[in-house]
């Protein structure tokens, strides 16, 4: 089935601002079409249009109806307590949610009309630019707006987890999370799904308000045959702070990209990750961070392990606009490579247009250190499980930047074949 035109009916179809922004987000699709391995952004992890053949939009219900019947329910064992929103194919559950004072969660196609809304949605990115982004505006249906009141620090963390479940599914959700000057959270995402063949493309809009701090934990552990393609629009405001990390694990194409809009004095961004591949599956993190001001800093560190025929990418950027004066800006890649068969691609760019800044990049790739391996086993180590070991170390040089080391287990737990 095509991508565009789909002859389905969307919740809202009678809303005014809904439909001028859908027909918008499929007009820039449909003018920019599906990358290819032409398209500079999307070389190393193009998809090929006949795999969309097969998709359908989910059209049941606006929410989730599965009642706790799917895996999406399975939270009640974390070792930390959230404020838990279920996402069942896409579809929220926020019925008997219990929010904290200064804190607003709804569906986004409720809130279309909130203030907020329409003063931040589909405003932090150009479509053009971004064409399952495009995709996702051009079917705009599910999702939520978060919004953290001015001042409010919300001491759970929101736990967005969502469960696919339905062979050949295509997800569209939008998330809307705002920050108000001065206002702290936490959110976790978690990404699972059955043994099946389905889509989630996903783009969180993201605002941190002067002196706001948003930390932000993803973690992906999608099916093996899945495509999950994931956009996280980010601008940060006067010392304000973002705070990502991202853990992937197996599926055919997880792609987790961030572009980081540091607009005014005294923003941060700390984008990290990890990937763990252990047979064919394909893992791409794509970082964009542009320094619109002076005095922002970016740091930045990905490690990969890849075994089998797997495939990892890594594609990172820092701008510095001209009147970004001191301004810092670090990125630095490192993947191990186990197997010979086994590839990483990796792109850094730095496109610095100011004098009087701090910035530096790099990529690395390697075997497991032989010399490392011999002196454990002489101390009676297995192989097997000296390379554990080492693997563990490796990746642990940037999980340790999680400080609550519940949420680093937590996030550890993606890893695992």
């Amino acid at each position: 089935m095509s991508l565009t035109r789909q002859n389905i009916e969307l919740w809202g179809g009678n809303i005014p601002l809904l439909v001028g922004l859908r027909e918008k987000g499929l007009s820039a699709f449909e003018r920019a079409g599906l990358p290819t391995a032409k398209t500079e952004a999307w070389k190393y992890s193009y998809i090929k249009e006949s795999v969309f053949d097969d998709l359908i939009i989910d059209t049941e219900p606006h929410k989730c109806n599965c009642h706790g019947e799917c895996h999406c329910f399975d939270t009640n064992n974390l070792p930390f307590k959230v404020i838990k929103v279920h996402f069942c194919n896409g579809k929220p559950d926020i019925e008997h949610l219990d929010t904290p004072r200064g804190l607003i969660i709804k569906p986004l196609i409720e809130a279309i009309y909130d203030k907020d809304a329409q003063k931040y949605l589909n405003k932090s990115f150009d479509i053009e630019n971004f064409p399952f982004a495009a995709l996702n505006t051009a079917y705009l249906e599910q999702g939520l707006m978060i919004v953290a009141e001015r001042n409010t620090i919300i001491e759970k963390p929101i736990l967005l987890a969502y469960h696919s479940h339905g062979q050949n599914l295509w997800q569209n959700v939008r998330n809307l999370i705002v920050l108000k000057s001065g206002a702290q959270l936490t959110l976790l995402e978690d990404f699972s799904g059955d043994n099946e063949f389905y889509f989630n493309n996903i783009v969180n809009e993201i605002y941190v308000g002067n002196e706001a701090v948003l930390t932000h934990y993803k973690r992906v552990k999608e099916s093996s045959s899945a495509l999950h393609i994931a956009l996280n629009s980010v601008i940060v405001r006067q010392n304000g702070r973002y705070n990502a990390f991202c853990a992937q694990s197996e599926c055919r194409l997880a792609r987790s990209e961030s572009y980081v809009q540091l607009q005014q004095e005294g923003a941060e961004a700390n984008v990290n990750g990890v990937y763990r591949l252990y047979n064919n599956g394909h893992s791409d993190i794509t970082t964009n961070i542009r320094h619109l001001a002076a005095h922002t800093t970016s740091d930045q560190l990905v490690k990969g392990v890849l075994d089998g025929s797997s495939r990892g990418v890594f594609q990172g950027q820092i701008h510095i606009e001209p009147n970004a004066q001191q301004t810092e800006g670090y990125q630095l890649h490192r993947a191990l490579l186990l197997s010979d068969n086994a590839e990483v691609d990796c792109k850094p760019e730095l496109e610095i247009f100011a004098d009087d800044v701090k910035c530096s990049h790099g990529a690395t790739s390697g075997d497991l250190d032989k010399e490392q391996l011999f002196y454990m086993q002489t101390r009676g180590i297995a192989l097997a499980d000296a390379k554990q070991i080492l693997i563990e170390a490796y990746l642990n040089e940037t999980l340790l930047k999680i400080e609550n080391q519940q949420i680093s287990e937590w996030l550890k737990e993606a890893l695992q074949n």
